[in-house]
């Protein structure tokens, strides 16, 4: 019998890009655990971002690798990807305004199930498609905006949405990118809990710019400043280091009202 352990839901082995002679990522070195919640934060401009594109294959790497489960990823394209077991969101809302949220979901779930066009099918006729769609909607608090037109929702219900159409097809590793941006404290809070619902038994790769949700919600913490992860760490090692707080976290609170 083998001891080997399974492999990392995601690793990045000295991961590089750069754009002409502009290097993004130098070197990035990084491994999440099956069932872990880890938050990227960073300055702006520091690559946070471009590494998500280079995960889910929006961008390719100038060297490197990036493993999904053991498998190397790195040269496939995003929607092989996705097929694999890895979704993400955006930082700029990415729904159909003029569908309905229910709508919105079902074509995410379709379009997880393989379904594709076809002019004889009975959309309402696809049982377990309309129970992820009810299931989505209940964990994401949208049921009674069902029908609502995803362009007439606030902010915060469009961003819940995102996040449903992001988990729709059941995808073990979560990218989010600034779930929470934009939110004023109690819609920041709703959607902090939303996420921990939702990344129950997941992973979970996040970047977001609000200490109180990253140091309430994830297992630990990587800190990437000019394209380097300078710390990874629990959330109190974090909170504690003082180069990461020289580096980021002393200028973010300089910022604070």
């Amino acid at each position: 019998m083998s001891n080997k352990l399974p492999p990392f839901a995601l690793e990045l082995r000295k991961l590089h890009k750069q754009f002409g002679g502009t290097h993004i990522i130098n070197g990035v070195d990084l491994q999440l655990r099956q069932g872990e919640r880890l938050a990227l934060i960073g300055p702006n401009g520091a690559g946070k971002s471009t590494l998500f594109n280079l995960i889910s294959g929006g961008a390719a790497a100038s060297s490197g690798e990036i493993l999904l489960r053991g498998q190397e990823i790195g040269c496939m394209k995003p929607f092989q990807i996705s097929r694999l077991g890895l979704a993400r969101s955006f930082q700029i809302t990415n729904i159909f305004p003029r569908l309905s949220v229910a709508d919105n979901l079902r074509a995410a779930v379709l379009s997880s199930h393989g379904y594709r066009y076809t002019f004889w099918r009975c959309l309402s006729g696809l049982r377990l498609v309309n129970q992820r769609i009810q299931e989505l909607l209940q964990q994401c608090d949208l049921q009674s905006r069902r029908e609502t037109p995803a362009g007439d929702l606030s902010y915060a219900h469009q961003r819940a949405l995102e996040i449903g159409i992001t988990i729709a097809g059941d995808a073990g590793l979560i990218l989010l990118d600034e779930p929470t941006a934009g939110m004023n404290r109690d819609e920041v809070a709703a959607a902090a809990d939303l996420i921990r619902r939702v990344s129950i038994g997941k992973t979970l790769l996040m970047i977001e710019h609000d200490m109180d949700v990253v140091f309430g919600l994830v297992d630990r913490i990587a800190v990437l400043v000019e394209g380097r992860i300078i710390a990874c760490d629990t959330p109190a090692a974090i909170r504690n280091n003082r180069t990461v707080q020289a580096a980021y976290l002393g200028s973010l609170e300089a910022q604070q009202p």
